[in-house]
């Protein structure tokens, strides 16, 4: 493989990487204006994708417009069950389920994802199970893997091995001037069984979304022009979702502060610009590979939480984080040697093509050759025949005239 085929498969994998760790600003940004300011998590998810929208769709005009296919009303349906699996849904199915249970499970949760959208990439046949050959081994384990080592960084903490020690705590500087509480303790008395469903649900339809995107993709392959009207379609959802709850025209209030500044990063950066680099790695690797990534935001997170809000490391999060990067990585090797199989299978195919090909020339060629062969032959039996009846008339005309002569001379 050449430095070009090394550096198109490296653009995918750090592709994903930015996109964990833009999503994982999210998770700063949610914690900032809901702990902190008092946001309403569902007026924060419509502003998320309204200015999404307001982004994409000036991009995808000006970028897609000479490409660009006719719409269909398949891709527009498409798109809304996208918008709503993977948008509105999802979102809302999240907070409403950190509403009623405690922090932990959650974040816990959500590294069910990698598992849930291979289950599904198997059953739609965008991945194959192939578990006798050594990629298809690979896969499996390094998803599991990965998983564990999710569930490790959440659950267990350890010793303290934090490497730097900052004084930066913006949600105490924050709080301080919102004159806020916090509103954590306020979740655990709540249900927890129902938010941990709740929650479970929102990783199902996420994992649904990555394999509804991978079909969208294929369908209508202009990154663009269907992620802004994805976006379109869930900021419409759950704005009305939000309004239905909350009429409340003080949740609603944007200012100079932490509201518009996580609405623009949330909306703009994330769903805007990541959302169309996901479609893309979502189209070149498939679904799964876009799944295995997710935990690598926890690391992302545990390491923001650490220089941005005085947050502790711990030793599970060490162990944890070099977990998911076994386990992130035995699944590369997997879809790579995928890859090269299927690259060899397919050259395999050109060669007997051309084979065969050059098989069917050369008996063209020899057909040909015989066919001249015998125009030749026919050629020179009809030029022979024509000499013959030339002789024959000349003869016989000989004849007349001698004839003629000795009867004009009286013999």
């Amino acid at each position: 493989m050449g430095a070009g085929g090394v550096a198109e498969g490296v653009k995918p994998v750090a592709a994903m990487v930015v996109v964990q760790v833009v999503f994982a600003g999210v998770n700063i940004f949610y914690k900032l204006a809901v702990v902190c300011d008092g946001m309403d998590m569902r007026v924060l998810v419509a502003y998320r994708y309204l200015f999404a929208s307001a982004v994409l769709a000036p991009l995808a005009y000006f970028i897609e417009r000479k490409n660009r296919t006719k719409m269909t009303w398949r891709v527009l349906m498409l798109s809304f069950v996208c918008g709503l699996v993977g948008g509105s849904l999802a979102q809302n199915l999240y907070i409403s389920g950190m509403k009623l249970t405690s922090a932990p499970p959650p974040p816990a949760m959500t590294n069910l994802i990698p598992a849930i959208t291979f289950v599904l990439a198997v059953l739609f046949r965008y991945e194959r199970l192939a578990i006798r050959t050594a990629a298809g081994q690979a896969k499996v384990a390094g998803t599991l893997i990965g998983v564990g080592g999710a569930m490790l960084l959440t659950f267990y903490k350890g010793a303290e091995v934090t490497p730097w020690h900052t004084h930066l705590d913006l949600v105490a500087a924050l709080q301080s001037r919102h004159h806020s509480t916090s509103v954590a303790g306020e979740a655990a008395a709540g249900n927890r069984v129902m938010g941990s469903m709740l929650v479970i649900g929102s990783c199902f339809f996420y994992a649904l979304w990555l394999i509804l995107q991978a079909k969208l993709s294929r369908e209508y392959p202009f990154h663009y022009s269907s992620t802004a009207l994805m976006c379109v379609m869930s900021g419409a959802q759950s704005a009305a979702f939000a309004l239905c709850l909350d009429r409340d025209a003080a949740q609603w209030r944007l200012g100079l502060d932490i509201r518009l500044l996580s609405v623009v990063y949330t909306g703009v950066l994330a769903s805007g610009v990541m959302l169309v680099v996901l479609s893309w790695c979502v189209k070149r690797r498939g679904p799964l590979f876009a799944s295995v990534f997710n935990p690598l935001m926890l690391v992302v997170v545990a390491v923001l939480g650490s220089l941005l809000l005085a947050e502790k490391l711990h030793l599970g999060t060490l162990l944890g984080a070099v977990l998911i990067v076994i386990g992130l990585y035995a699944v590369l090797w997997g879809k790579g040697r995928e890859t090269a199989v299927e690259a060899a299978k397919v050259g395999d195919d050109h060669q007997h093509i051309d084979v065969v090909v050059v098989v069917q020339q050369q008996q063209q060629q020899q057909r040909d050759e015989e066919g001249d062969a015998a125009a030749a032959t026919a050629a020179t039996t009809t030029m022979a025949a024509q000499s013959a009846e030339e002789s024959s008339d000349r003869t016989a005309s000989s004849r007349r005239s001698d004839r003629y002569i000795h009867r004009s001379c009286g013999f």
